[in-house]
């Protein structure tokens, strides 16, 4: 071998190397094609699907969580009358009915924000990511699978607590199409930017141990203050304002223009639903969640 293939040969092994050394992949590496990466993270889709269902806590604390606040809330204020009764008494809705849209927000900020960004921090802390990291796997394939482990779960979910709400509560749904194509683009939006905001805020804890107690405390309180534990046009105006810089809001706030009586439109801040800014606000945070994912996102963390 001559000294320029064996220099050559060197010069590659220490690329290598280096990259690796900073938890990055050589630049040379297979199955980067569009295509491929798409396939790839299709493929990651089920197997993240398979692998959230595997995981007790996570079926416990994300996927079953709105059906229990949902029967807890019926069961305890039930008795109380309907919300939003004319002076005679009469007219309004049942309990149920009224917290149903805010468990669907609910389910969406917690299949996204807190799942992934628990789920991310612990694949950091166990190596699950560095090993990933020593693979031809792009983090786009990789986002693909999360983002698409969401999804699935999370239309799962929503159909469900719907049917729970139909058949075990006998809350009456919509029947006008229109309101159904505003739940899809809602959700689908909501959806999406809770997946991206969710591995962006994975980046938050300092290790997979913490991520739980990192995590939950800012979606609970999100919870509270936009109107899915409380009735919103309650809460006082600051912190209505509050919430409406946050994308929770705006999901609730959806879903209730979805599945309350048009006369609870006169409830919210603007004294109507505001579809168009509702997608406005979401388009923003899902863009602001895209970015922070790719740009916080590490296979392996910067101060390991």
């Amino acid at each position: 071998m001559s000294n320029n293939e064996t220099g050559s040969g060197g010069r590659g092994t220490s690329t290598t190397a280096a990259a690796s050394a900073e938890g990055r992949r050589p630049s040379t590496r297979p199955g980067t094609g569009l295509v491929t990466v798409l396939r790839v993270g299709s493929s990651r889709v089920g197997y993240e699907t398979r692998m959230y269902f595997r995981t007790t806590d996570s079926v416990f604390f994300t996927f079953l969580f709105p059906f229990i606040m949902l029967a807890i809330f019926t069961a305890a204020f039930g008795s109380s009358g309907n919300i939003g009764t004319a002076p005679d008494g009469s007219g309004g809705i049942s309990v149920g009915a009224y917290y149903l849209p805010g468990m669907l927000a609910a389910g969406m900020l917690l299949s996204g924000v807190q799942n992934l960004a628990v789920d991310i921090a612990g694949e950091k802390g166990d190596g699950t990511l560095k090993r990933l990291g020593g693979t031809p796997l792009s983090p786009l394939s990789y986002f693909i699978g999360k983002i698409g482990q969401v999804l699935v779960t999370g239309v799962f979910q929503a159909a469900l607590l719907i049917l729970v709400a139909r058949v075990l509560l006998g809350i009456d749904l919509p029947t006008d199409p229109e309101k159904w194509l505003t739940f899809a683009w809602v959700f689908l939006l909501g959806v999406i930017t809770s997946a991206f905001l969710g591995i962006a805020l994975s980046a938050l804890p300092r290790s997979g141990k913490s991520a739980t107690a990192v995590v939950i405390p800012i979606v609970l309180v999100l919870q509270f203050i936009s109107g899915v534990y409380l009735q919103f046009y309650l809460l006082p105006d600051w912190m209505q304002n509050a919430a409406s810089v946050f994308p929770l809001k705006w999901m609730a706030q959806g879903m209730r223009g979805v599945f309350l009586p048009d006369s609870f439109a006169s409830l919210e801040q603007n004294e109507s639903w505001d579809f168009p800014l509702i997608a406005l606000n979401l388009l923003i945070w899902l863009v602001v969640g895209l970015v922070l994912s790719r740009v916080t996102f590490r296979w392996i963390r910067k101060d390991t």
